[in-house]
């Protein structure tokens, strides 16, 4: 009784933020017909008593990363899923990817890096006064420009500093060019992905509605707190 409680309590705190809202049936991609349970208004339905089991296997998983101190880069470049992204990446410490995912940030890690270093050392210098001293006013304004340009492209991926050891991409269809890198590079993937998306681009697909903000923010946040308990385990 108390297994079936508990069951229905996860699924209804799925259900309260639209979690189980799929894509039209037109867009549906085949590897997603298991998840898809009926219909609404030409909407599909998920099962969402398939995705909490999905989500629980995806939070061990960050568990252990945490726990072995791992690194995840967070990826969602949607407008409704940034501000989440980075949110969530900022409280546990992780690089992450809140706007357009810059082609090469894995399979040309090298030079990447290189531009991590330069607007580190930028910043460094502006900050202890030293550019003030080696450089005119003029020159110190194409400076900033270009601080302010590498913040925008790098911010967030400022600290990585070596390839991540997974990724948790949010909609991996829309950021195939990252989910692309990933696989290429064999680094495992968490991905929170609706019914348009391919189940085999996640190594832990957790299969949702993704373009609820308040989906993802839940879905986002128990990741993020299953890797923060594993770290202080």
């Amino acid at each position: 009784m108390t297994t079936d409680t508990s069951a229905r309590a996860n699924v209804e705190r799925l259900f309260k933020t639209g979690a189980h809202f799929a894509q039209l049936k037109s867009r549906r991609h085949p590897s997603m017909k298991p998840f898809v349970i009926g219909s609404k208004s030409k909407v599909e339905i998920f099962d969402l008593a398939k995705t909490d089991a999905q989500l629980q296997a995806a939070k061990e998983t960050m568990k252990a990363l945490g726990r072995d101190g791992k690194l995840v880069l967070f990826v969602g470049g949607k407008s409704e899923v940034g501000p989440a992204i980075k949110d969530v990446a900022n409280r546990i410490g992780q690089p992450y990817v809140a706007g357009r995912w810059l082609g090469g940030t894995i399979s040309n890690f090298v030079e990447i890096k290189k531009r991590i270093d330069r607007l580190a050392d930028l910043v460094q210098k502006r900050d202890s006064g030293e550019l003030a001293k080696m450089y005119t006013k003029l020159e110190r304004v194409f400076i900033d420009r270009e601080i302010e340009r590498l913040e925008t492209r790098l911010g967030g991926i400022s600290q990585l500093t070596r390839k991540p050891d997974a990724f948790v991409i949010v909609d991996t269809r829309h950021e195939s060019h990252a989910t692309k890198e990933a696989r290429d590079a064999r680094i495992p993937v968490i991905g929170v992905m609706s019914s348009d998306c391919d189940l085999s681009d996640a190594a832990y697909p957790v299969v949702v509605n993704d373009a609820s903000r308040e989906t993802v923010k839940l879905v986002l946040g128990e990741l993020s707190d299953a890797y923060d308990e594993g770290r202080k385990a």
